[in-house]
C-alpha cells in the first residue's frame, strides 16, 4: 500500500479543478459559438468623412441575444461586429462582463446619428458603460475600429432600425 501526502491530495484537487474550468470554458464559448450562429446576420453602413464603410453585423434581437451578446469570443474580425437595438430610444448600459476582447462601443441614436463611441473597453470588467444620453441601439465593434474607420459622435449609421434621416 502506497501513502500519499497532504500536498499529493492538494495537488489532485488543484488539477481536477483546473481540468474543471478548463472544460467549463470549452463549454462556455461553444455555447457562445451556438448563440451567434443563431443570430440574425445583417449589414450596416457607417457614414464617415472619409466615405462609406460597409460592416458586417449580428443582430442581437432578442433578450438571450442581448444577455450573451460578445461573451466568451476571442476574435471579432475586423470589418464585423454586433448590433443591439432597442424598440424605443433608451439610456444604454453596456458591461464587459466575460468578454475577452477590447470592443468600441457606438452609440446610436434613432435617427441614425452617432451620440457617442467608448473606444477600447476593458475587457472582463463589470464597469458600467453608459450611453450618456437616450439612444436606439448600441454596436460593437473590435477595439479601436472606430478611430481606424474615422467614425466619429455626429457621424451616420444606415440600417433597418433607424428612421431615415429628413
Amino acid at each position: 500500500m502506497t501513502k500519499t501526502s497532504n500536498s499529493d491530495h492538494s495537488t489532485r484537487a488543484a488539477h481536477r479543478a483546473a481540468l474543471l474550468l478548463f472544460v467549463g470554458l470549452i463549454a462556455a464559448g461553444a455555447l457562445a459559438v451556438a448563440a451567434s450562429a443563431k443570430m440574425a446576420q445583417d449589414r450596416l453602413l457607417l457614414m464617415t468623412e472619409a466615405g462609406e464603410r460597409d460592416i458586417a453585423v449580428e443582430v442581437a434581437e432578442t433578450p438571450e441575444d442581448m444577455a450573451m451578446g460578445l461573451m466568451f469570443r476571442t476574435n471579432l474580425p475586423e470589418g464585423s461586429g454586433m448590433l443591439f437595438p432597442s424598440p424605443a430610444p433608451r439610456e444604454a448600459n453596456m458591461w464587459m462582463h466575460n468578454t475577452y476582447i477590447p470592443l468600441d462601443m457606438v452609440f446610436i441614436r434613432a435617427d441614425g446619428v452617432v451620440h457617442r463611441i467608448e473606444s477600447m473597453t476593458q475587457p472582463l470588467s463589470d464597469d458600467i458603460i453608459a450611453s450618456k444620453g437616450e439612444v436606439l441601439a448600441v454596436l460593437e465593434l473590435p477595439g479601436g475600429a472606430a478611430s481606424r474607420l474615422g467614425l466619429k459622435a455626429g457621424d451616420r449609421v444606415k440600417h433597418r432600425v433607424f428612421q431615415s434621416a429628413p
